[in-house]
């Protein structure tokens, strides 16, 4: 052997000695690795706690175990309905404070504007009202961390002004006509929230109740308002469920026994496992007798599609508006150890006449079921009623031989349809925007002295009027921001848009006690509510 072979003979031996090597370490590893799943997770039935422990045990990068169990979840939970959901514990207080009636703060409705927290009125007797901020204020500090012009979102604004019950929070604020900001101390206090946003008397016999959610509260608030209009002589009755996404089944019952005699079903559930429950109304409803009128639009969903339900079923009164969002299945809330909670659906929403409320869905497909709205406009269900088909098979009938169809939401006996004519184009941009809402705010803002003058809601409404040239300021603020001008909608809803504009300014002055007097002149929806109760 020559020296050059030699080398290369010892080359190829090491080669193969590293190969024999790595393949028996890897056949030993991988030995050891099927020895101890074996000895470790076989008797297992999770295989989820299976690839978690593996993975914890024997991963090459530290992971976020925690945050693999959330996704792990989250993916699983894709495969049901769309409203079986899973929390997380960082979200679970807020996502079960909207259906609280109370929360822990200081008192103000605000809204970020020029990048600056602006407070839209103050909660009358709150915290912030009893030291004195009022609407219009900015906010510019907050326990002295600068929060105007720092992009802040009303996530965190929410984090920053809420808080336990007397603890205290230091706000700085700018005050238009004051070059100085102002100091205050606010002491956090518990703040009550309300699901009836407004009730009261259209006319000398009509009465109306606008019912935002079901709340832990919103039958207490119903009867309360629902007494002080009967007591009022109220004759018939408009109860305004539209944009209602639901909320307690309690809540809902108790409000329809109101309206339903003794034994009149109000609802049943059904469940795999679940026994079937049955809701029926007692003797003790106030209303009973009246004409009633439920108005419901396509973001009216669950326990207002329940409330629908049972009227329409009963013939009890008239359902007005358009198809309800159809969202029927039943959810319980189950805590999980971590301080999470998991939303399963359990059972299904039926009507008395045995319609299921819930609308099809595809196992997966949440975008789908979510876009339903967008389907519904391209196929022309908004505008025109005649475009929904519902086959026999889904038919049922009312006691006194009304036909109605089950298939998914409630489908009103009169229907409204959207206004959709080339002419609302500019209308609608102006809302999408926000800018009639934008500049009512503004103008309220810098008039306050002079709006302030009117000693009551009652005065502003008669005396206050839209003048031309304001509404001309307006359309001027429009085009400033990028909407022109167009005089052919103008001229078709132009009072409209005057109205509305009113409306906006009401509400910064009065709350909602003002917006909805004057909102009510160009409502569609309840034009043909009060219609149907004057015939």
């Amino acid at each position: 052997m020559n020296k050059i072979q030699r080398p290369l003979l010892l080359i190829s031996m090491l080669l193969l000695g590293i190969w024999i090597g790595l393949k028996l370490e890897s056949s030993i590893q991988s030995g050891k690795l099927q020895e101890l799943f074996s000895r470790t997770y076989s008797s297992s039935e999770n295989k989820i706690d299976d690839v978690l422990s593996l993975i914890k045990r024997e991963y090459v990068d530290t992971v976020n175990i925690s945050q693999l169990q959330d996704d792990a979840i989250v993916q699983m939970l894709k495969n049901l309905d769309p409203h079986t959901v899973y929390i997380p514990a960082s979200e679970l207080t807020e996502v079960n404070e909207s259906l609280q009636s109370k929360f822990e703060g200081i008192g103000v409705q605000f809204r970020i504007i020029d990048d600056t927290i602006t407070v839209i009125m103050p909660i009358a007797g709150g915290p912030s009202a009893k030291v004195g901020i009022l609407a219009g204020d900015r906010i510019v500090k907050v326990n002295d961390t600068v929060v105007a012009g720092v992009g802040i979102k009303d996530v965190d604004v929410m984090k920053k002004l809420k808080g336990p019950k007397n603890t205290k929070v230091k706000l700085t604020m700018a005050r238009n006509g004051l070059k100085k900001t102002l100091d205050f101390i606010v002491i956090r206090d518990v703040i009550p929230t309300y699901s009836i946003d407004y009730s009261g008397m259209i006319t000398n016999q009509i009465g109306y109740i606008k019912v935002s959610k079901f709340s832990s509260t919103t039958y207490a608030e119903f009867k309360k308002a629902l007494t002080s209009l009967v007591d009022q002589k109220m004759k018939k009755l408009i109860v305004d469920l539209r944009g209602n996404g639901g909320g307690f089944l309690n809540e809902v019952i108790k409000m329809s026994d109101e309206f339903l005699k003794k034994d009149q079903m109000i609802v049943y559930t059904k469940g795999r496992n679940r026994t079937s429950e049955i809701a029926r109304a007692t003797s003790e409803g106030s209303f009973e007798n009246g004409e009633l009128v439920i108005l419901i639009d396509e973001f009216s969903a669950s326990a207002s599609e329940i409330m629908a339900g049972a009227i329409q079923d009963n013939d009890r009164g008239t359902i007005v508006g358009r198809r309800s969002f159809g969202k029927g299945l039943v959810q319980e809330q189950i805590p999980l150890r971590d301080g999470s909670a998991l939303r399963l659906t359990v059972a299904r929403y039926y009507t008395p006449t045995g319609r299921c409320i819930q609308r099809p869905y595809i196992h997966g497909d949440d975008n789908d079921y979510f876009e339903d709205l967008a389907h519904r406009y391209e196929s022309g269900e908004l505008e025109h009623p005649e475009s929904i088909k519902f086959p026999d098979s889904l038919a049922f009938k009312t006691p006194k031989g009304k036909k109605v169809y089950g298939g998914g939401g409630i489908m009103p006996d009169v229907f409204v349809p959207y206004q959709s004519d080339t002419l609302i184009v500019y209308y609608n941009k102006l809302l999408s925007k926000g800018l009639i809402y934008q500049f009512a705010f503004e103008y309220t803002d810098k008039n306050r002295s002079k709006l302030n003058q009117y000693k009551s809601f009652s005065d502003f409404n008669t005396q206050f009027i839209v003048t031309d040239n304001l509404f001309n300021e307006l359309v001027q603020y429009a085009e400033s921001k990028g909407i022109n001008r167009d005089a052919r909608s103008i001229a078709k809803y132009g009072n409209d848009m005057k109205i509305l504009f009113k409306a906006y300014i009401a509400r910064n002055l009065y709350d909602d006690k003002g917006f909805y007097p004057v909102y009510f002149l160009i409502d569609k929806d309840l034009k043909k509510a009060l219609d149907i109760l004057k015939r």
